[in-house]
């Protein structure tokens, strides 16, 4: 397959069911909508379930919506119980929903409202429905990640919620770092099940109702700019549908746009920064996200040889 990768080239999806959080806009609905066109049974996991009722009618296929608040874990809860008892089995989990350079707000746990709703929540959620997905051989969950997971990001564990200090900036990049950390150790861990896979993706710019809190300093001159250095939400969904869909996809792998700097271009496989590789780290962020969210793993990590 060449390097030109596009959303012809995503395989037939009949028979597979797929999950996509923030599917009724967006990088999201693209994803989506590729997918259900595939033949694929896809389900619009979504805050406003008006607005995702209003996407799946303009989608067509096999599409219907679930509620999901992934900024609450009783709406996560609520969502995986619902999606358990109308299916036997998963075969992709896409990871898609976030928030973006928000103001200090908390989640209804009290969490940071980026770092609680952009990792916690789809830690909560992929836990809750790994085992229906470790039956299924080739079953994927893919988190979407972003650049800005390079930019002021670390893992601040003696103030993991923005308490003493906050930045926006930094608040993102810490949930878009700790995206990427999460598949890698989860990919550690389904390792040996030989049956699911764990893949990281990343947009580029794209042009969505994702920036809408974007610090005004930076709005006007990226409004000026975005026609130059943005591309469609079709083109940023595509590393998404590649690392859910492309049959050489391999687990703890990570796909972006090709053009420079990773901004626009059709996916292929990307690197990280250094400080996403930190297996003590991914190790550490993973033990704290299970206490915070109650949520546990029916994977462990390998025992070391």
């Amino acid at each position: 397959m060449g390097e030109k990768w596009t959303a012809a080239d995503i395989p037939g999806q009949r028979g597979r069911v797929a999950v996509v959080t923030g599917a009724n806009t967006g990088l999201g609905y693209e994803t989506a909508r590729a997918l259900a066109e595939r033949g694929a049974t896809v389900v619009l996991a979504v805050r406003d379930v008006a607005k995702g009722e209003r996407a799946a009618a303009r989608m067509g296929g096999d599409v219907t919506v679930q509620a999901l608040d992934l900024s609450s874990l009783d709406s996560v809860r609520a969502a995986a119980a619902a999606l358990r008892s109308r299916f036997g089995r998963l075969d992709l989990l896409v990871n898609n929903a976030g928030v973006m350079y928000t103001p200090k707000l908390s989640t209804r746990d009290g969490f940071e409202m980026q770092f609680g709703t952009n990792h916690l929540g789809h830690f909560a959620l992929t836990g809750l429905l790994l085992d229906l997905m470790l039956p299924v051989p080739g079953s994927r969950v893919v988190t979407v990640s972003s650049t800005g997971h390079r930019i002021r990001a670390a893992i601040h564990f003696d103030d993991l919620q923005g308490e003493r200090s906050y930045s926006r900036v930094a608040a993102y990049g810490q949930s878009k770092l700790a995206n990427l950390m999460f598949t890698y150790e989860l990919q550690r861990r389904l390792a040996p099940h030989g049956t699911t896979v764990a893949v990281a993706a990343h947009p580029g710019l794209s042009g969505t109702e994702l920036a809408r809190n974007t610090p005004a300093a930076l709005r006007l001159p990226l409004t000026w700019l975005a026609p130059v250095i943005t591309q469609t939400p079709a083109m940023g969904a595509l590393p998404t549908l590649r690392a859910a869909t492309d049959p050489g996809v391999l687990g703890g792998q990570y796909y972006g746009p090709g053009g420079r700097n990773e901004i626009m271009g059709h996916p292929r496989l990307v690197t990280s920064s250094p400080e996403s590789y930190d297996v003590a780290v991914q190790q550490r962020l993973w033990a704290v996200s299970e206490d915070l969210t109650g949520v546990t793993f029916p994977v462990a990590v390998p025992a070391a040889r």
